[in-house]
């Protein structure tokens, strides 16, 4: 895959319009929290009828796994809406995050992470009960890994835990930096099981659940105030003698442990990182170019200064270098095979590295004015910085590329 086809390139332009229709003049409302990002999302849904490809392909998902959770061999997806259409997906990542990363980021982790995780690991039974209303965005989906003192060491440090009781388990811990935690309507949970077989904390069983919002001793905190991605609303949750039923329980393929289902969540989310990466690269040398051709100093316009041309022309480089990457995800799963967690991770590394010091370059070729929240730059090098941290530290993929060169 060397260009976007003309059918994608006729999808982009239509979400392009979408973009500039209903999120741009809305901008500030959601940058200041006053706005959810949900009303926009599902009628963007609606608009390009993504509610409908997400029925169809949920019901052949289902016909084509009618055992429930079953290993899918190469397949790097479940099945099942959006991301069953994988350029399109990652183009509408792309658009949206020009605009709105935080956006970006909602979907993502609803339809890609939580509904994902379920029709990876559920039965049929558990897909029907909770992913379709996922998929459709008719429901919010949140996934519940990292906790207070548990972040990049999620799955040792992790100290929520579930008790085996008659019929179920009793839930405790608390999980933070939940995207959509503050108004999921669903959420997908990880816990350490605490049935005394295992001592060291450390080496005890991932399960994972399927939590509801009003469940009984499950409490969210409100929006938590960020440096960026502020479109994204983000909470902590807490879970006090919760009682889950047997039947909230994702056991996945037989032999595995929630350990796996997280590992394939993290490959998806760290390749959505390079869609997000190059909307904030494309919007960033986009006006870096407007405002280079328009403003004079010393009686010429700084497009005709070296240093702003070597501005302009890294920023380039950088567009062509993560599109790249994220093309070759795309021709990955499109030929059945899966990302490797090292390659996701190393996509990632250089991904949010590039589209941080994009950023920080267009802030600076603004000079003053690119200081002022009135000019985009201020949000997109606020929101690019998250991608450092986001689906996993910096610092955290380069062991994980590592172990897989050394393996």
């Amino acid at each position: 895959m060397i260009e976007w086809s003309g059918t994608e390139l006729l999808v982009r332009d239509s979400v392009r319009e979408f973009v500039n229709e209903q999120i741009r003049p809305r901008i500030d409302e959601l940058e200041r929290g006053e706005l959810p990002p949900y009303e926009i999302i599902r009628k963007l849904f609606s608009t390009f009828g993504l509610d409908a490809m997400a029925r169809d392909s949920f019901g052949k998902a289902i016909e084509s796994y009618p055992d429930g959770a079953q290993p899918l061999g190469g397949r790097s997806r479940c099945g099942g809406g959006l991301f069953d259409q994988e350029a399109m997906a990652m183009l509408a990542f792309s658009e949206i995050s020009k605009v709105s990363m935080g956006m970006t980021a909602a979907i993502g982790v609803s339809i890609g992470l939580t509904a994902q995780t379920i029709m990876c690991r559920g039965t049929v039974e558990q897909r029907r009960r909770w992913a379709l209303d996922l998929l459709t965005f008719e429901k919010i989906g949140a996934w519940a890994l990292t906790e207070p003192d548990a972040g990049s060491d999620a799955f040792g440090g992790m100290s929520t835990s579930a008790r085996p009781v008659d019929g179920g388990y009793v839930l405790n811990g608390r999980k933070t930096l939940i995207t959509n935690g503050p108004y999921a309507d669903t959420v997908v949970v990880y816990a350490k099981l605490d049935d005394g077989s295992v001592a060291n904390p450390r080496d005890r069983p991932v399960l994972t659940f399927v939590l509801d919002a009003d469940m009984p001793g499950f409490t969210r905190s409100a929006p938590m105030r960020m440096m960026g991605m502020h479109s994204s609303p983000t909470g902590e949750l807490r879970f006090t003698d919760v009682y889950l039923e047997a039947d909230r329980l994702l056991a996945g393929p037989p032999g595995s442990d929630g350990r796996d289902s997280a590992r394939v969540s993290y490959t998806f989310e760290r390749v959505a990182v390079a869609a997000m990466a190059l909307g904030i690269i494309e919007e960033c040398l986009r006006l870096s170019l407007e405002h280079a051709k328009a403003r004079e100093l010393w009686g010429q316009k700084i497009s005709a200064l070296q240093l702003v041309q070597l501005k302009l022309a890294t920023m380039e480089v950088a567009r062509l270098n993560v599109r790249n990457l994220l093309f070759r995800a795309i021709e990955l799963k499109r030929a059945g095979q899966r990302v490797s967690l090292a390659e996701a991770s190393a996509i990632k590394l250089y991904s949010s590295q590039a589209a941080t010091e994009v950023a920080n370059e267009a802030v600076q070729l603004f000079g003053g004015h690119g200081y002022l929240v009135e000019y985009r730059v201020e949000q997109l090098a606020r929101d690019a910085r998250s991608l450092m941290i986001y689906a996993g530290s910096n610092e955290l993929q380069v062991g994980q590329i590592a172990r897989g060169l050394l393996r």
